[in-house]
């Protein structure tokens, strides 16, 4: 295998993801919805525990929602002075629950209650700060991103395969990613849940 770290980036300039596009889910039954997100929480989740090498997240632009979550599905995130993270789920009522999964063990309990319910945008120095990024790239993150990614690679890879393979265990994040599913599928079910995806495609979605 020659190739030893993954980077991922975005072709759009000004975005990283803005996140699940809700309209795909409008028309979906309780069924429907469970497996688009199982493909895309518990199937990316196994990708990136069984892809034995280390993957970097090059974020330039504005991440939202599912966004974030590809982002800290990575084990080393990157951004750009311009990037930008934000949960506005509760906005269209929906539930941010694969971040309810994931972000209080990365910036604590009080301050991830604050970011998932108030629902605001938050600058890259402030995911920074909040240990969400592992560092503000200037003036290229794609090319920190790669400097990284070429560090990783000169490792002996054995040993590298031997050291991400333990710390992909002790960092096991598919049980509760599995319930974020449920979470979030009970709530789309319900009459509220259906009103905001509605909502969302009317309006001509975004975040």
């Amino acid at each position: 295998d020659t190739v030893r770290a993954v980077v991922i980036e975005s072709a759009a300039p000004r975005y990283f993801c803005a996140g699940l596009n809700l309209t795909v889910l409008k028309d979906q039954g309780e069924g429907g919805v469970r497996e688009i997100l199982d493909c895309l929480y518990t199937e990316l989740m196994d990708v990136q525990f069984g892809l034995g090498k280390p993957s970097i997240a090059a974020v330039a632009g504005a991440a939202r929602g599912g966004g974030v979550t590809i982002a800290v599905s990575c084990n080393v995130i990157i951004a750009g002075e311009q990037a930008s993270f934000g949960y506005p789920e509760l906005d269209v009522a929906m539930l941010p629950a694969i971040h309810l999964a994931h972000l209080p063990r990365i910036v604590g309990r009080h301050r991830a209650y604050e970011l998932l319910f108030s629902g605001r945008s938050f600058d890259a120095a402030e995911a920074h700060q909040l240990g969400l990024v592992s560092r503000i790239a200037t003036p290229s993150v794609i090319e920190e991103a790669l400097a990284l990614a070429r560090t990783f690679a000169a490792k002996p890879p054995e040993a590298l395969r031997a050291a991400h393979a333990a710390f992909m265990r002790e960092n096991d994040h598919r049980g509760s990613v599995q319930r974020a599913v449920e979470i979030f599928c009970e709530n789309a079910a319900t009459e509220q849940g259906r009103r905001g995806i509605a909502g969302f495609s009317r309006s001509g979605g975004g975040e």
